[in-house]
């Protein structure tokens, strides 16, 4: 237990060594440490000093979170980092995500090494001014399950804030797990003596997404972190018309594909319809959504951000939805709500952080 760090072999919600209830909580009941952290001198974590120091160079630190897995918040912070790199701010993008790591997927750098120097890790470079640091380039085999209690995350997090050499960064954007689990008190605690801008929260518009969106905001509330806004993905499907593929059902219940019949009657007699973009409501929208849970709550809403196959396509192989006009639908919803998480902190687009 040296420098404070939280053994292996402890249990999952350990308070942490240095903490005034080591060894007498609730959860140190049957530790095999539960002696040793009772009696063992307290004080300040000397890693928070190098954290500190670490993060000295990093102007902005937003946080992405969500209540649910699968709602797309890992897409979010990719496109989030894209876009700033774009901007020509310097950007890290770091993925605690310890058992579910798919940023190197989406953003194209799957099989790619960490590297050390004298000075700390290496992030991985997607463009000069995008670097990324994620446990899946650490996993020898991308399919194995990373099985591991809450000690051992919390000390690969504290790890990656400590020895990843980010440099001067403008933004360092976290991708968090989804809910509100030991990497999130985690990240908060190490970071909080740096500053973190604030956290944008992710969801889907049913309720059964929007009611675990509450806790996170709940959960923001008490570790004393700023909701910068509710992000809506999936907010129905978008996608140009000319996309679309038309069936027509048989007597016997099969589909038949009427998809060059459909494109061929357009173009000969409507051709300004394949100019539209077509859209339908995918989840259940009449609880009012993510906008009026926010205005409930009295909370930013950040905007809505339709369900585009071509956004999913773009995750799937590694790019930026805005560096062509693919992303007809979620481009520009996204483009808007990134100016507005800027606007909030009184980040110029044209005159750096």
């Amino acid at each position: 237990m040296e420098n404070g760090e939280i053994p292996e072999n402890a249990p999952e919600h350990c308070p942490g060594p240095q903490s005034e209830t080591a060894g007498k909580s609730d959860s140190c009941k049957g530790c095999p440490n539960q002696e040793i952290c009772a009696t063992a001198p307290k004080g300040p974590d000397p890693d928070l000093v190098a954290i500190v120091e670490r993060m000295a160079t990093v102007k902005h630190k937003i946080l992405v979170l969500s209540g649910k897995g699968g709602v797309g918040k890992s897409t979010f912070s990719t496109q989030l980092a894209f876009a700033l790199a774009a901007m020509d701010f310097q950007v890290g993008l770091l993925d605690i995500d310890i058992c579910g790591p798919s940023i190197p997927k989406m953003l194209g750098l799957e099989g790619q090494e960490i590297h050390q120097s004298n000075i700390g890790w290496i992030p991985i470079y997607v463009e000069s001014n995008l670097g990324v640091m994620s446990i899946g380039f650490m996993l020898p085999n991308p399919d194995e399950a990373v099985i591991w209690r809450g000690p051992r995350k919390n000390a690969l997090i504290k790890q990656f804030l400590r020895d990843v050499d980010w440099g001067e960064l403008d933004f360092l954007v976290v991708d968090a797990p989804p809910g509100t689990s030991d990497e999130h008190i985690s990240i908060v605690q190490l970071l909080q003596e740096t500053g973190i801008d604030g956290a944008v929260i992710v969801t889907t518009p049913q309720q059964v997404s929007l009611i675990d969106v509450r806790k996170e905001v709940s959960f923001c509330k008490k570790v004393g972190v700023e909701v910068l806004g509710v992000v809506e993905n999936m907010s129905g499907l978008s996608q140009p018309l000319s996309e679309l593929k038309f069936t027509r059902m048989t007597e016997t219940g099969e589909q038949k594909d009427m998809t060059e019949w459909a494109m061929s009657y357009m173009r000969e007699n409507a051709p300004e319809m394949l100019n539209l973009i077509a859209c339908s409501e995918v989840f259940d929208t009449s609880g009012g959504g993510a906008a009026k849970m926010c205005n409930d709550m009295g909370i930013s809403f950040l905007g809505k951000v339709p369900l585009d196959p071509q956004l999913c396509k773009a995750a799937e192989e590694g790019r930026s939805c805005f560096s062509d006009d693919k992303c007809q639908a979620s481009a520009p919803a996204l483009k808007m709500i990134i100016e507005k998480i800027l606007a909030q902190k009184n980040i110029s687009t044209e005159n750096g952080a």
